[in-house]
């Protein structure tokens, strides 16, 4: 396709409806309008957050829409105005962004953005219009980002320039798995050196969560899963008990408190299931610990817990994207990346040609990335 204001034609992957599988087709991209990027995506990770997308558990969407959160890829062209990004510079995209001038921007201690999802919608970009058709049809965005499509339109304050030395089809991941993860223990828990965590959900955030605790300094780190093949790579990245609760004569935080004394120190919910959610809760400290939510779970559900385990102080948080301010955040974590600060390359389980996606999404639900 001709670079610049022309429509691109090109493939995507189409959520049609809910709960029916994604359709390949060929998508038309319209140019960017002002303060918007186009960009030729290069790689994006899958995560469950789109398949809770495609069986209609994430809030607000519209259908049809193209899925993905997780991309990295170059700049194609620019709207009027942009000047963070020029055309051929590398950038992650951003599935929460960083608009700069809000409250929540404005506060260093917040990484949410009144830009996104949960305040405005994403499916369509700011002038409430989309910049995909299919035949014949306005096809929405996912959190303005859709990487499940060959170039995509994002606004400007989605995206971040990255190191141009950056392997794309690695630094994808620091999109959203790693970041949440990782900055699930850094940035909201804040772990001590010496203290004791237990993980819940071994996926690609349990992992970068596991990872968190290690570089943290915890003595103690425990991973938990109902699927065993997960336990190696835990093992690797600094676990040291693995427990799958379906071998369990009790229930998992029974386990856990009785493993810990009086709970862990800080707890990873990391699979977005309100079963798991109460007991990394129920697990934790009951004095002084935290509990970090950092799955995703389903739009509209009620969790019912006693109060009387926030009454002895214990800590309930939830965190989005880790805490970091993503458009400052990105680049750095590329860069330390970069430096082999960190061990991404890890989470990478399978890697597929773009017409394969369906069969990625196959993998993501068996539980075998």
């Amino acid at each position: 396709p001709l670079c610049g204001f022309q429509v691109i034609r090109c493939k995507a992957a189409v959520a049609w409806a809910v709960g029916k599988p994604l359709s390949m087709e060929e998508v038309e991209v319209a140019p960017p309008k002002a303060g918007e990027v186009r960009v030729k995506m290069v790689a994006t990770g899958i995560c469950r957050t789109d398949e809770n997308l495609r069986q209609g558990l994430f809030p607000n969407s519209d259908f049809p829409i193209i899925p993905g959160h997780e991309g990295a890829g170059i700049v194609e062209s620019i709207g009027d105005g942009v000047t963070s990004v020029k055309p051929g510079d590398k950038v992650i995209l951003l599935c929460v962004p960083q608009c700069g001038k809000c409250i929540f921007c404005l506060n260093p201690e917040s990484n949410f953005c009144l830009k996104a999802h949960m305040f405005e919608t994403q499916c369509v970009l700011p002038d409430k219009t989309t910049r995909f058709t299919c035949k014949g049809q306005q096809i929405h965005h996912f959190m303005w980002v859709s990487t499940f499509a060959e170039y995509t339109v994002v606004p400007d304050y989605a995206v971040a320039k990255i190191d141009a030395a950056a392997p794309l089809d690695k630094v994808c991941l620091l999109a959203c798995g790693f970041p949440t993860g990782y900055g699930a223990v850094i940035n909201a828990a804040k772990v001590k050196p010496g203290s004791t965590c237990a993980v819940i959900g071994l996926g690609g955030v349990g992992l970068s969560a596991v990872m968190g605790c290690k570089a943290a300094g915890a003595s103690r780190i425990i991973a938990v899963d109902i699927n065993s093949d997960k336990f190696p790579k835990a093992r690797e990245l600094g676990a040291t008990d693995c427990i799958n609760p379906q071998d369990l004569k009790k229930p998992i935080h029974e386990v856990l408190i009785e493993m810990t004394g009086y709970g862990a120190d800080y707890t990873f919910e990391a699979v977005g299931k309100l079963d798991t959610l109460a007991a990394a809760m129920t697990s934790c400290n009951l004095s002084t610990g935290m509990c970090i939510m950092a799955g995703d779970p389903p739009a509209g559900s009620m969790l019912t817990i006693d109060p009387m385990l926030l009454l002895t102080g214990r800590e309930w948080k939830g965190t989005m994207l880790g805490g970091w301010k993503m458009r400052d955040s990105v680049p750095k974590l590329v860069s330390s990346y970069l430096e082999k600060k960190f061990n991404l390359d890890v989470l990478n389980t399978h890697t597929l040609p773009f017409d394969k996606l369906n069969e990625g999404m196959e993998l993501l639900r068996a539980g075998k990335r």
